[in-house]
C-alpha cells in the first residue's frame, strides 16, 4: 500500500474509463510504474477505510487522493455553469427532483443510479420524471460535491453516498482555500508530476482554466518553484518544477494506457517523444490506422513502438492485434516489448500471448514472444 500511495503521490491522480478491452484504465498506469501489483491494493485505497481515495472530475473522471477534495471545492461550486448539459438542465428546470435524489441518497446510500431510477419510475404519475433525469441529477450533485462515490458495483456503476459517510472527517472539516490558492496549490502539483511542463501541460493535468493557470505559474516562478527554461524543439515557454530530479540515463521499459498521464496530453506527448497518438476507439474499423485500443511502449526515454491489445479471458490469452515501430525503434524494441507482455499477461491472469500478423513490428516481436515461450503456458517473474 505504501507503495502505491507513494507511486499515486508521482502521477496525482488515475482517469477512469469503462472501456475494459484490456485492463481498465485506472489499474494501467500503476502497472507501468510498479510491475504486476495486487489491484486489491487500488479498491482498498478507492473503498474501505482508512479512505485514501476519492472519486471526482479531477481531470476526466478520476479517483484522487482525499487531501485534494478542499482544493476542488472552487471547481464544485461552480456546478450550476459549469457541469455537462444535462445534469445542469436537470438543476435548473427541475431543482425539486434535485433535492429529492439528495435526500435518498441521504436515506438510503451508497445506492446506485439504477436503484434510485426504479423508485423515481414507480412514482411517475406523482413526479412525472423517468430514470434519466434522475441519473442526471445524481451526476449533478457529484459534480456540485454534494454526493461522491462510495465505491464500485458489479457492472462497474457508480455507488453514490454523501460524502460524510465516505470522506474522512479530517478532510470534511479542511477549509476550501480561495480559488487563487487552489489553482496555486493544483497547479503545483501538476508541475510536480510532469517534471517540465508548458502552461498547456499545466493546465490540462487538472483540466483548469487558462487564466488561474497562468496566474498560479506567475506566482510560482516569483517565488521560486518553478524555474523557466527553454526546451529543444519546443515554441512555448517551458517551466521546471524546482524538486524535479535529473536522471543520468532512463532504463524504463513499460507499455502505457492510453490514459496514462504521460500521454494523456497528446500535443505533450509529441513534443516530448515525437509520437503523433490518437485514440481510435471510436473511430470506425475500416478507418483506424493502428487500432482499437493501442499502448505505446516506453524503451529507455523514448516512445518506441505501439501495440494493439486485447485480453481475450475466455481463450487465456493477449492478443497483439497490432504491432508498430516508430522509425527510431533500437533493434532491441522486439525483445524488451515481448518481455513486457509476458509479465502483462500473467498479472492479468491469461496463459500466453499470440502475435497476429499485423503492423511492421509483428514478425519480429512474434519471433521474440516465442522465444520466451509467450505460445505455451506463461510463468514470468518480475
Amino acid at each position: 500500500m505504501r507503495t502505491l500511495l507513494r507511486t499515486l503521490g508521482r502521477t496525482g491522480v488515475l482517469q477512469i474509463d469503462s472501456v475494459n478491452v484490456l485492463q481498465r484504465a485506472h489499474y494501467m498506469p500503476l502497472f507501468s510504474r510498479m510491475g504486476p501489483y495486487d489491484t486489491s491494493l487500488l479498491t482498498r485505497a478507492a473503498e474501505q477505510r482508512p479512505r485514501r481515495l476519492v472519486e471526482y472530475w479531477a481531470h476526466e473522471a478520476a479517483y484522487m487522493p482525499v487531501e485534494l477534495w478542499p482544493l476542488m471545492q472552487h471547481r464544485m461550486a461552480t456546478a450550476e455553469t459549469k457541469a455537462w448539459g444535462g445534469p445542469r438542465r436537470i438543476a435548473r428546470e427541475q431543482p425539486d427532483l434535485v433535492q429529492w435524489v439528495l435526500e435518498e441518497v441521504r436515506e438510503r446510500g451508497p445506492v446506485s443510479a439504477r436503484d434510485v431510477e426504479g423508485d423515481v419510475e414507480r412514482t411517475t404519475d406523482h413526479w412525472g420524471w423517468n430514470w434519466s433525469a434522475a441519473k442526471q441529477a445524481l451526476e449533478y450533485l457529484f459534480f456540485a460535491g454534494r454526493v461522491t462515490v462510495a465505491g464500485r458495483g458489479p457492472a462497474f456503476e457508480r455507488l453514490y453516498d454523501v460524502p460524510e459517510r465516505v470522506l474522512p472527517p479530517a478532510v470534511l472539516a479542511a477549509p476550501a482555500p480561495a480559488p487563487e490558492e487552489a489553482a496555486r496549490q493544483l497547479v503545483e502539483r501538476a508541475a510536480r508530476s510532469h517534471g517540465v511542463a508548458t502552461v498547456q501541460c499545466l493546465r490540462d493535468y487538472f483540466r483548469m482554466d487558462v487564466a488561474p493557470t497562468r496566474q498560479a505559474v506567475a506566482e510560482l516562478v516569483e517565488d521560486g518553484t518553478l524555474l523557466p527554461v527553454q526546451v529543444e524543439g519546443w515554441r512555448r515557454p517551458a517551466y521546471l518544477h524546482r524538486d524535479a530530479r535529473l536522471p543520468r540515463r532512463v532504463d524504463a521499459a513499460a507499455l502505457l494506457s492510453p490514459f496514462d498521464p504521460v500521454v494523456w496530453e497528446r500535443s505533450r506527448a509529441e513534443a516530448l517523444f515525437g509520437f503523433r497518438y490518437r485514440i481510435e476507439i471510436y473511430v470506425p474499423a475500416a478507418k483506424r490506422v493502428h487500432g482499437y485500443y493501442v499502448l505505446p511502449f516506453l524503451l529507455g526515454d523514448t516512445l518506441v513502438a505501439r501495440v494493439d491489445l486485447k485480453a481475450d479471458r475466455a481463450a487465456g490469452v493477449l492478443v497483439v492485434q497490432g504491432s508498430f515501430a516508430e522509425h527510431d525503434a533500437p533493434a532491441s524494441t522486439a525483445e524488451a516489448l515481448a518481455g513486457e507482455l509476458a509479465v502483462l499477461a500473467v498479472w492479468l491472469g491469461l496463459e500466453r500471448v499470440e502475435v497476429r500478423p499485423r503492423g511492421d513490428l509483428a514478425a519480429s516481436l512474434d519471433a521474440a514472444v516465442r522465444a520466451l515461450g509467450g505460445r505455451g503456458p506463461l510463468q514470468v517473474c518480475r
